[in-house]
């Protein structure tokens, strides 16, 4: 029962924390989809603070590609044709995260591919901008993760633990 109480508080205390951050980025006209995905990496780790630097370093590298592909594509695609520079580009981003995963972990990291998957999907809709995703994902996915934390503590508070 006691489980029950906790999950129905931070349910209700996280739905409404979405709520209000969807109606408040609507109306600045920013989209909500990169700070949602730090949400969501934030909950498949647990909510372990740990993980946030990688989440959120990691989905800045991701949607940073998104922009370097393209530059990518435009200086060697006339040379060797645009679907293979953007195959290498991709090749070469993903031989540098097992590279480099280890070494740098907080930049090349499965966070990373998953943005810059996502971004490149998210980059075919016109008028996107990548640049504007990038902030969204480092500051409302920072607030997000310190809400979720803030929200487990007063669901803690609040079931009595």
């Amino acid at each position: 029962m006691k489980n029950f109480k906790k999950n129905l508080i931070f349910g209700f205390l996280l739905v409404a924390f979405i709520v209000v951050f969807e109606i408040v980025l609507a109306r600045l006209g920013l989209p909500a989809w990169p700070a949602f995905m730090v949400m969501i990496f934030f909950f498949v780790a647990h909510e372990d603070l740990k993980a946030a630097p990688g989440i959120l370093v990691g989905g800045l590298a991701g949607i940073a590609c998104v922009v370097l592909v393209k530059q990518f594509v435009h200086l060697l695609g006339p040379a060797i044709g645009h679907e293979t520079a953007k195959l290498l580009f991709i090749g070469i981003f993903v031989y540098s995260i097992v590279m480099l995963k280890d070494s740098i972990p907080y930049v090349f990291n499965s966070y990373a591919f998953m943005f810059f998957l996502v971004s490149a999907l998210a980059a075919q809709v016109p008028g996107s901008n990548p640049y504007v995703w990038m902030g969204v994902e480092l500051v409302v996915g920072a607030v997000f993760i310190a809400g979720i934390l803030a929200i487990a503590r007063i669901t803690a508070a609040l079931a009595g633990d």
